[in-house]
């Protein structure tokens, strides 16, 4: 159910927290990080309840502690909108890897890369069916999001999650995880590229494929090939226009 590893709800004594507390602090966390951002139309709670593993009641319950911060607006018959980051803070969510944005898109890049790839060989040697069926749903949900990139990005990172989760080692889902929410906002603007979100689509789906051989350079080999597309797309937005 996790869809973003290491913020608040996930560890210590908020780890007995309802699930609509951990499923409310994510989504404050996805709006304070930039993923979601001001004038964002969020997903239905059906779609969001599908995409999180949870029930819609709690996806509803959620959505109204956000709303009673005046983080988002909901309204009858429309989408709910996301207003801003409101009074929440953040401060109990300390990042291990907290000065990345003091280094170079390529540095962290190269990075993850190097990271990534050790993350997905365990994986592929210790996945088991549940996650991959996990994986699975989320790419045939992915399919009808390619007109919807924050639908995608919510997808995205439940995706990456669930994989990095299936490695078996807390420590590198937490450095990994790091290294992915690096410049989310020109990976925004990448995936609303024509034809972008389809093209990482297919790439979940190739490394799938992968993983369900557990042959380890199979899966590394699928992965690189995602990982150097997001760099590509990625710097090309970060470039001066």
């Amino acid at each position: 159910m996790e869809l973003i590893a290491r913020i608040p709800g996930d560890k210590g004594q908020i780890a007995k927290r309802t699930v609509k507390d951990q499923i409310s602090d994510k989504l404050i966390y996805m709006i304070h990080s930039g993923l979601l951002r001001v004038g964002d139309e969020l997903p239905s709670e059906r779609e969001l309840a599908s995409t999180l593993g949870v029930s819609r009641e709690t996806v509803r319950a959620a959505m109204g502690v956000l709303h009673a911060r005046k983080m988002i607006e909901v309204s009858q018959g429309a989408r709910t909108r996301v207003l801003g980051t409101g009074p929440y803070s953040l401060h109990e969510s300390v990042s291990t890897l907290g000065n990345l944005r003091d280094r170079s898109f390529e540095e962290v890049a190269e990075a993850r890369a190097a990271v990534e790839v050790q993350v997905i060989r365990l994986a592929a040697q210790r996945i088991g069916n549940n996650e991959l069926a996990r994986l699975e749903v989320l790419v045939h949900d992915q399919e009808s999001m390619l007109g919807d990139p924050v639908r995608f990005q919510i997808s995205d990172r439940e995706f990456h999650t669930t994989l990095y989760k299936a490695c078996g080692n807390a420590l590198l889902v937490d450095v990994v995880s790091d290294f992915y929410d690096y410049a989310l906002e020109f990976r925004r603007r990448a995936l609303q590229r024509p034809g972008a979100i389809a093209h990482s689509v297919a790439e979940h789906r190739g490394i799938i494929e992968a993983l369900k051989t557990h042959k380890p350079e199979a899966a590394v080999a699928a992965a690189r090939k995602h990982l150097e597309q997001v760099r590509k797309t990625t710097l090309d937005e970060m470039e001066p226009k």
